[in-house]
């Protein structure tokens, strides 16, 4: 039994440690780095994925009506100013990546781009076509945020939703909207793998590694942001007006399973700034 659990203790460190996530640093500090990068693209993914939809479900309750509850004021502000964050910092971080793959022309490199562009593809044209039925239009409150880009983030995450417990009450919603649903996740996670392997394979100069590596610990205080906000209103935030404000089951263990990506990321980080 001990031998065995030696060896399980020993697979597992080696895979920690091959994510970039711990253990004895790889030899190669770009390696390192790069794997550590890997990871915290992935916990940023699950992140995103999950937040997004509760600042979408947020977003619809505001466009109806202000928030009684001064936690959800202020959750709403600070999730929406994380969520624009996250947009400046994804897209500082993939030029330098773009560039990269461009320049080096690398076939290895031609399956994992046409994995991340035929995700986002999917998502870019499936979520303005399903953000039709945003709840939230003909709301009479100014909103914090354009209808355009909440309507957008609604369609993207319908399928994080309490209805996959409830198969009788899915019989309700239109087989597209049902097949977005299973699509979308699909699609997400085309894009969080396709550019989880562009990163292990583009090779990236240390040079391009350390500015990722300083975007990371910027994203990492975002994430604190977001889900310093997103406890406020669980904890204080109330059901409001109307049930618009309604904590449910699903954002409870969402927020749960956020916290954890954000342990994760964090341990990324400070891995990969041993490079």
């Amino acid at each position: 039994m001990d031998a065995r659990a030696d060896v399980m203790r020993g697979g597992m460190t080696a895979r920690i440690a091959g994510a970039g996530l711990g253990g004895r640093p790889l030899a190669d500090g770009t390696d390192q780095a790069s794997a550590s990068l890997v990871s915290l693209a992935c916990c940023a993914a699950v992140f995103l994925g999950l937040g997004a939809a509760i600042w979408s479900q947020l977003t619809i309750g505001w466009q109806w009506s202000l928030p009684a509850a001064r936690a959800t004021t202020v959750a709403m502000v600070m999730l929406s100013v994380a969520m624009l964050a996250f947009a400046v910092l994804a897209a500082a971080a993939a030029v330098p990546v773009l560039w990269c793959v461009a320049a080096r022309r690398s076939r290895r490199l031609a399956a994992p781009v046409l994995l991340t562009a035929a995700g986002a593809a999917v998502m870019f044209v499936g979520a303005p076509h399903f953000g039709n039925g945003w709840p939230g239009t003909g709301g009479h409150v100014p909103g914090l945020v354009p209808g355009g880009v909440a309507a957008f983030y609604w369609a993207a995450t319908l399928s994080v939703s309490a209805y996959w417990a409830h198969p009788a009450a899915l019989t309700a919603f239109p087989a597209a909207e049902l097949a977005w649903m299973a699509i979308s996740p699909v699609a997400m996670g085309c894009v969080a793998t396709g550019t989880a392997m562009t990163i292990r394979r583009a090779a990236l100069p240390a040079s391009v590694l350390r500015y990722e590596i300083r975007l990371g610990v910027a994203a990492c205080a975002t994430m604190a942001v977001f889900l310093s906000g997103c406890c406020a209103w669980l904890i204080d935030g109330g059901p409001g007006p109307r049930n618009l404000f309604h904590v449910g089951a699903i954002d409870i263990v969402a927020a749960v399973v956020m916290a954890v990506a954000f342990a994760v990321a964090q341990q990324a980080v400070r891995q990969a700034r041993t490079m």
